[in-house]
C-alpha cells in the first residue's frame, strides 16, 4: 500500500503529533508499505530513514506569530497545490494529521479525484490558544472546534483519535465521521527497559531495600517530566510544588523538552536548593534518565493522550498526574494516589511527599504501572491503524463503482403491438 502522510512539520522531536507520525511511518515501512510525507521541513538531526521520500513545500511564515511557532518547533507548510496534487496522485490512500491549510487542500483534491482519505485529531484547540494565554476561554476554543469540524473532520469518513476522551470531545461537538480510538503507542525499547529494571530489582531486592533506606536520609530524589516547555504543560506547578514539599532540599527536577517558557522556568527554579535541569535528548538517553528517576509527574492542563507519560510508567515509574477535565492523561492513573488537583502546587506536593514517604508502596505500584504499559505497544496501534485505512479503501472502492447500465426501452410501434395481440388468437 502506498500511504501519504500530510503534516506541516514532520521532522521535529519536540511535538507529540510529529513524533507519532514518525513512529507510525517507520512501523508501516517495516510491514512492507511505502510511506511518503507531505511537509515543509527536511531532516536536520533525524536520519532520513523514516520514509520512502518526501514531498516538500516551502515554509509558510505567519506574520507576528512566526517567532512563537519557532519556539514550539512547529511551522506551517506553504499550500503549494501543484506539490499537494502530485503527492496525492502518488498515494493509494492519504492520511492528514493536523487541521490546517495544506491538509485541507489534500482533502479537497482527494474528493475531486475519488482518492480515499482519512484524518487524525491530535491537536486540541486549547493547545494552540494556551500559547496566547487564552487556553481556558471556552468561546474562543469553540471557534476552532467548529472550524476544524467544518473544514476537515466532517469531510472525511474516518478519524483517528488517540484516546476515548478525545473521541467523546469531538463526538459531543457534532463531528460525524467514524471515530477510531487508537493509542499513539510506545516503542518496544521503553517496555524492554522496564522489564530489565524489574528483573534487576528482583535479583537485588535486599540490596535495593537497604539503598532506599539510606536514600531517604542522604541522597536526592529525581523527579522528571517530559514535554514541551509551554504554558499548558504547567512545569511551573511542579517547580512551585517542590517549594512546599518536606523533601524540598533533596529533590532534583529534570524537565525533558524545550519551548518558549524555558527562561521563565529557569528563573522560577532559582529558589530551589537543586535548580531544575533542562535536557533535550534522543530516545536512548531519555530512557537512561527515566531508569534513574524516582517519580514521574505530568502536570499538563490539557492533553489528547500524553504518550510521554506512558513511556515513563512503562519503564517502571509511578506517575503523578494532573486530574484535569480537559486532559486524557488521568485515564492512566491506577488509583487516586496518582492524581492531584490541576494547577495546585500544594496538592501536588502532598502527592509527591506521599510516594516518597512510602517507598514500599511505590515499588509495588511501579510494577503494576510497568505491566499496564504493555497494552500501549506501537505495533498494536499500527495494526489498528492499518485496519482503519483498509476500511476506508474498501468503502471508497464501493462508492466509486459505476452504476450498472439500465436497458434501453424503445417505444413499440402501433403496428407491432397490433400483430402481437392478434397472435394470441
Amino acid at each position: 500500500m502506498r500511504i501519504l502522510f500530510v503534516i506541516d512539520s514532520f521532522y521535529t522531536t519536540n511535538n507529540g503529533t510529529s513524533i507519532s507520525a514518525q513512529r507510525f511511518a517507520g512501523e508501516l515501512r517495516k510491514r512492507g508499505h511505502e510511506v511518503k510525507v507531505l511537509c515543509w521541513d527536511t531532516p536536520e538531526y533525524i536520519e532520513n530513514n523514516l520514509t520512502d521520500g518526501d514531498f516538500t513545500t516551502k515554509k509558510f511564515h505567519i506574520p507576528v506569530f512566526q517567532p512563537l511557532c519557532d519556539k514550539h518547533d512547529f511551522s506551517f507548510a506553504y499550500n503549494d497545490k501543484e506539490i499537494v496534487h502530485k503527492a496525492c496522485d502518488w498515494a493509494d490512500i492519504v492520511h492528514v494529521f493536523v487541521p490546517f491549510g495544506i491538509e485541507m487542500e489534500a482533502i479537497n483534491y482527494c474528493h475531486e479525484i475519488g482518492k480515499p482519505v482519512t484524518a487524525a485529531f491530535h491537536i486540541q484547540p486549547e493547545n494552540m490558544t494556551s500559547s496566547v494565554s487564552m487556553g481556558k476561554v471556552e468561546w474562543f476554543n469553540e471557534l476552532f472546534y467548529r472550524s476544524f469540524r467544518r473544514n476537515i473532520y466532517n469531510r472525511v469518513r474516518h478519524v483517528h483519535v488517540p484516546s476515548l476522551f478525545m473521541g467523546r470531545m469531538i463526538a459531543d461537538r457534532g463531528y460525524t465521521a467514524k471515530i477510531h480510538v487508537i493509542s499513539n503507542g510506545i516503542q518496544d525499547a521503553f517496555m524492554e527497559a522496564g522489564e530489565k529494571k524489574a528483573v534487576s530489582r528482583q535479583l537485588s531486592a535486599i540490596r535495593k531495600t537497604k539503598a532506599e533506606g539510606s536514600k531517604l536520609n542522604t541522597e536526592c530524589f529525581k523527579i522528571m517530566m517530559i514535554g514541551r516547555l509551554s504554558q499548558e504543560k504547567r512545569q511551573d506547578v511542579i517547580i512551585n510544588a517542590v517549594k512546599y514539599s518536606k523533601y524540598a532540599d533533596r529533590i532534583q527536577l529534570v524537565f525533558a523538552g524545550k519551548g518558549p517558557e524555558y527562561e521563565k522556568y529557569v528563573e522560577l527554579g532559582k529558589d530551589l536548593k537543586h535548580q531544575p535541569q533542562f535536557i533535550y535528548v534522543g530516545r536512548d538517553e531519555l530512557i537512561e534518565n527515566l531508569l534513574d528517576t524516582d517519580l514521574y509527574v505530568h502536570a499538563s492542563d490539557m492533553e489528547s493522550e500524553a504518550i510521554s507519560c506512558i513511556e515513563a510508567f512503562a519503564t517502571g515509574l509511578v506517575p503523578v498526574i494532573a486530574n484535569s477535565h480537559v486532559s486524557a492523561t488521568p485515564q492512566f492513573a491506577l488509583d487516586g494516589r496518582s492524581l492531584f488537583t490541576p494547577g495546585d502546587p500544594k496538592d501536588l506536593a502532598r502527592a509527591i511527599d506521599y510516594w516518597l514517604d512510602h517507598p514500599e508502596e511505590r515499588h509495588e505500584m511501579e510494577e503494576r504501572y510497568r505491566l499496564a504499559g504493555r497494552k500501549y505497544s506501537l505495533a498494536s496501534s499500527v495494526t489498528q491503524f492499518e485496519e482503519m485505512l483498509n476500511e476506508e479503501i474498501r468503502e471508497n472502492e464501493a462508492r466509486n463503482i459505476p452504476e450498472p447500465l439500465r436497458p434501453v426501452h424503445r417505444r413499440e410501434s402501433f403496428g407491432r403491438r397490433l400483430r402481437r395481440v392478434a397472435a394470441l388468437f
